[in-house]
């Protein structure tokens, strides 16, 4: 381990502590599919949800908030309009915001909507897989090809490995100084960076995209960590703790003989028991 890898790892135990102190009003406006999950997630790291979307009382919610977590995994007129009403808001009042620009590259109204929200609001930290980083860096000029994702899902060319970790972590670095962000792009191993730093995670468990909502789960605990700390900190603490929960839950399931059910629950469970000793312990990170 490098000095500068010690000195990220010896951050955590604070940034832990702020954000359970803090218990960060998080304002989601997040996807109906996994609103229920994301709520408990936001609990479960220290945060408390706040999920509000209509029109008429967003400037009052985003006023009072820690931080805005916009999701764009099932997009209406309504939510889009909601979702710039907040970010203006936002924006105002020196909210943070966390985007989580869900199947941006696979249709032209998700491209719109991300290419929107970037271009005209000052977003403090952006978490998708790396086809939708890919598909955003494509859209801002940074890239000339990206891959199709499979829907909602990674596509599997792009997929994160030790061979193009080198590669992927120069454009999201190249990417996140670009749009002044917070980039982490999630999957077999995680890349972190805010333009200057950037840091590969290799944590987590093949089930985690087994269940439903495990992306915008990360995507709402990290605004509750940015929203107790700060964007580069409190994201590598949220991916952490959804890694080594992963991990933990898997490891439960195997013993248990059980499934992707009993998964999502033990995730949740470990999420709640995260404490700093075990994210630093076993933390796999490397800075690139």
């Amino acid at each position: 381990m490098t000095n500068n890898e010690a000195l990220l790892l010896d951050k955590i135990d604070d940034t832990l502590r702020n954000i359970k102190e803090k218990n960060a009003l998080t304002h989601c406006i997040t996807n109906s599919v996994t609103i229920n999950d994301c709520a408990n997630a936001v609990l479960a790291i220290g945060g408390s949800p706040f999920m509000a979307e209509d029109a008429e009382e967003l400037e009052e919610v985003v006023t009072i908030a820690d931080v805005l977590v916009i999701n764009i995994g099932k997009l209406s007129k309504d939510q889009i309009e909601s979702m710039k009403i907040s970010c203006e808001t936002a924006n105002k009042t020196n909210t943070p915001i966390v985007l989580d620009p869900v199947g941006v590259g696979v249709t032209e109204l998700r491209n719109k909507t991300t290419l929107d929200l970037i271009e005209n609001y000052d977003i403090t930290t952006i978490r998708g897989n790396i086809s939708e980083i890919k598909a955003i860096a494509k859209l801002v000029g940074v890239l000339d090809e990206s891959n199709v994702a499979k829907g909602v899902d990674v596509n599997i060319d792009d997929i994160i490995t030790e061979e193009n970790l080198k590669a992927n972590g120069d454009l999201i670095c190249t990417l996140a100084k670009k749009l002044n962000t917070v980039i982490l792009a999630s999957g077999p191993i995680d890349i972190l960076s805010d333009g200057t730093t950037t840091v590969a995670i290799n944590n987590g468990d093949d089930m985690m995209p087994l269940i439903t909502g495990s992306g915008c789960m990360l995507s709402s605990i990290v605004g509750s960590c940015v929203g107790g700390s700060n964007p580069l900190d409190g994201s590598l603490v949220a991916i952490l703790a959804m890694d080594i929960a992963g991990e933990k839950a898997r490891a439960k399931v195997d013993e248990r003989d059980e499934g992707t059910g009993s998964f999502r629950t033990y995730l949740i469970d470990y999420l709640y028991k995260t404490d700093s000793e075990t994210l630093i312990n076993e933390s796999n990170i490397k800075i690139l």
